[in-house]
């Protein structure tokens, strides 16, 4: 668990996953990038795949904690039998599927299919330009914060916690909770995410305002990272979660 900031400079707490990045086609990506490494051959589509994984993931049910599964051998050998299982149902063998649900791993977390939007790393120097701070706070793998540091995001990110290294998944309270603590109980908090449950309604539950991002909103809006900076920004001093 990182530590928590000796100063608690105002804070944003950002999405990772379709705010500050993605992967080209999310996990059936994955999936499809390490069938192809073991069966060059296959005839299973993107498609196919996107079913097995509608369900599943931890995320998918984040009222239940998770602290056991506290390493990442733990949290990916979790998510094995979900792998497996969603290759069968697509007809792969089950040499073929075990042999790809193994490589599943080693294909999601190759930075050269993770894309960083245009827009982030103005706006993220941009608030460190006006003395904030910046943290990930995401429902991601255990891998998390390589990953931000080999996408160039390192300089312009003060910490990173992930939901499969402190095992409560947003919106759950405790992950917000958590959050204030390593970013030393700031004043000022904002959230800025790309799900309205996860990322917006868990952090106005907890008390921190938010703002939707790269999702339509109730009015058919969208926001960039930018209108979210300007928005934080204009924002009276006190406001805080």
């Amino acid at each position: 668990m990182p530590e928590p900031q000796v100063t608690a400079a105002p804070t944003v707490l950002w999405d990772f996953d379709g705010t500050l990045a993605f992967r080209a086609d999310r996990w059936r990506g994955a999936l499809l990038a390490a069938l192809d490494a073991v069966d060059p051959t296959h005839q299973v589509s993107l498609d196919q795949l996107r079913q097995g994984l509608r369900d599943g993931f931890l995320w998918h049910t984040p009222e239940q904690p998770h602290p056991h599964l506290d390493t990442p051998d733990r949290w990916w050998g979790h998510h094995a039998s979900l792998f497996l299982q969603t290759y069968l149902d697509a007809g792969i063998d089950e040499p073929a599927a075990r042999r790809a649900a193994s490589a599943v791993r080693s294909a999601y977390l190759d930075p050269a299919a993770w894309t960083v939007y245009e827009d982030v790393l103005p706006a993220l120097r941009r608030l460190q330009a006006h003395g904030w701070q910046n943290v990930v706070l995401s429902n991601h793998v255990p891998e998390l914060s390589v990953l931000v540091e080999q996408l160039g995001l390192a300089g312009v990110v003060n910490q990173v916690l992930t939901s499969a290294v402190t095992g409560y998944e947003k919106p759950h309270p405790a992950m917000y909770v958590l959050a204030r603590h390593v970013a030393g109980d700031p004043r000022v908090m904002w959230m800025v995410g790309d799900n309205p449950v996860a990322d917006v309604a868990g952090a106005r539950a907890a008390g921190i305002p938010a703002l939707l991002v790269r999702t339509p909103d109730a009015d058919g809006r969208v926001l960039g990272l930018a209108d979210a900076v300007d928005r934080i920004l204009a924002a009276p001093g006190e406001q805080r979660g």
